[in-house]
């Protein structure tokens, strides 16, 4: 085991990072030499087993997990702190964008949101012909992915059919870039059947966008509205989130006698000691950071009060399975009614413990329940709610297995359907399969292709080709492909089962 200098100097010295990587490397172990937040004994004892998780957030939380600045503000009066006047022209616009981005901190080091582009950039389109808005947008989308290297980098787009999203889907489509990651926020009221069409065609080229059901999500927020980010985060606009710590449910379950000492005792215990994980971080970053001091708040970036803490969970299919085994059952997550209606009393009883339990300095005062997607460490236990990698049903009974659980995932939550590539001649069985699932109630649809070599690894984006260079001692200029190639090794994400899209969808429409 290396000790805290011996870890600096094999960054220093690693040969497959860049300058710009080994710097954030070593800002992370130097802000780990630090005492971590006062922990009561029980807390820390789980921590330390991982039966609960601090996502790796560092030892002394001095900028938020997940910041959504609202960029309209720099876009609509400039900013004084940047020296920036108001943009006047498109150009203008984007490049006070690319500057701010800068300004906005995450976990990762880089802005985890880029802003509702559409909507922020229309303004600007007066007298912006077709072609130079795709050309505009082109240079726009390449500057991103080339300073700024990280998959869990988040814009959105919709729910209006309009020509920057129009743009944009364009584009990263023709790039396929894994950064930046991508969500159309889809209502049927609003969207066009164009724009869906475009994004389901886009999926079976480049596994993004993710598309958003925004009538769910928006009716969650309130009338500042939200956004999507990192993976498929869904948080409070010009706020965002302050920690996201998890339960690990497999590792609950293997301490439990059965399914009433789960849920009566176990589950209830280890929920508390992640609150307060949770609550001991969040006092960290308002009490003593000093962060809601700077110009993001004074100029109105984003508001103090509009930060959320998000109450993660993975691991529900071992949990559930380990528990029907424990109560001589047979059936398994995802394939058998008895286990699926256990997964959904588990959501339940979270989210009850999660509502009923008061917070400091959050949002609502309440955390928010958040179905996390995993690390690249997490061998043998699956993300969030998902059914096992390599064990899924085909699509329709996928959908149907998981989407009464969605309702109670208000931050988060989302499954990724491995399609096989014969449907890139059929996109147009992705759109029926995504109104299906929206209709069942599932807050998100997600699709990867298999052929596809960009392809989503929990929610972020890595190109299979990056990923082989990187296990070949290349190293990579995107922060996320070390991650994505981790996870590939120790967790199953290429053992994702490929199904066809076909005939079960008339099977699921017609039951």
């Amino acid at each position: 085991m290396l000790d805290g200098f011996q870890r600096l100097r094999s960054i220093v010295n690693d040969p497959a990072l860049t300058p710009a990587q080994k710097a954030h490397a070593l800002a992370v172990q130097a802000e780990n030499l630090l005492a971590y937040p006062a922990l009561d004994p029980e807390t820390r004892d789980a921590l330390d087993a991982r039966i609960i998780c601090d996502m790796y957030e560092g030892a002394a939380p001095y900028r938020p997990r997940y910041v959504l600045a609202d960029f309209s503000v720099v876009l609509e009066k400039g900013s004084c702190w940047l020296e920036l006047p108001p943009p006047e022209t498109l150009d203008d616009a984007l490049n006070t964008l690319m500057i701010a981005y800068h300004h906005v901190p995450s976990i990762t080091g880089m802005p985890v949101y880029i802003g509702q582009l559409d909507a922020l950039l229309l303004p600007f389109c007066a007298g912006v012909s077709d072609d130079e808005l795709y050309s505009k947008i082109k240079r726009f989308w390449r500057y991103i992915d080339r300073v700024l290297p990280d998959a869990f980098l988040h814009a959105n787009i919709g729910p209006t059919d309009n020509p920057v999203a129009r743009a944009i889907l364009r584009v990263d489509a023709e790039l396929k870039q894994i950064a930046p990651n991508l969500t159309l926020f889809y209502d049927p009221a609003v969207s066009t059947e164009a724009l869906l069409v475009q994004a389901v065609t886009n999926i079976t080229e480049c596994s993004k966008p993710h598309i958003a059901n925004h009538p769910i999500h928006a009716a969650t927020f309130d009338e500042a509205g939200y956004g999507i980010v990192s993976c498929y985060n869904a948080l409070p606009l010009r706020g965002g989130a302050s920690t996201l710590a998890r339960v690990n449910l497999r590792e609950v379950a293997l301490r439990a006698k059965g399914i009433e000492h789960f849920l009566g005792e176990l589950l209830p215990r280890y929920v508390e000691t992640c609150f307060n994980l949770m609550q001991a971080r969040i006092d960290y970053l308002f009490d003593e950071s000093g962060f809601f001091e700077s110009f993001l708040v004074t100029e109105g970036w984003i508001d103090r009060d509009r930060f959320t803490a998000m109450f993660g969970v993975f691991g529900m299919a071992e949990a559930v399975d380990i528990l029907q085994g424990k109560a001589g059952l047979t059936g398994r997550y995802g394939h058998d009614q008895n286990a699926n209606a256990l997964g959904l009393r588990i959501t339940e009883a979270l989210a009850a413990m999660v509502e009923a339990r008061p917070m400091r300095n959050v949002w609502r005062g309440r955390a928010m329940l958040h179905a996390q997607a995993g690390l690249s460490t997490d061998s043998e236990t699956t993300p969030g709610i998902r059914i096992a990698y390599g064990t899924e049903p085909d699509p329709v009974a996928h959908v149907q297995a998981l989407a009464p659980q969605h309702r109670y995932y208000a931050s988060g939550v989302s499954e990724i359907l491995t399609l096989d590539e014969t449907v890139k001649a059929n996109p147009a069985a992705v759109l029926q399969l995504c109104k299906g699932a929206f209709a069942s109630g599932f807050r998100e649809f997600t699709a990867n292709v298999a052929s596809n070599d960009l392809v989503r690894v929990t929610g972020y984006m890595i190109r299979l080709s990056d990923v082989a260079r990187q296990d070949a001692g290349e190293g990579s200029r995107t922060n996320t492909t070390a991650l994505g190639a981790e996870a590939a090794r120790l967790t199953g994400i290429l053992a994702r089962k490929p199904r066809v899209v076909g005939q079960e969808l008339d099977a699921g429409q017609r039951q």
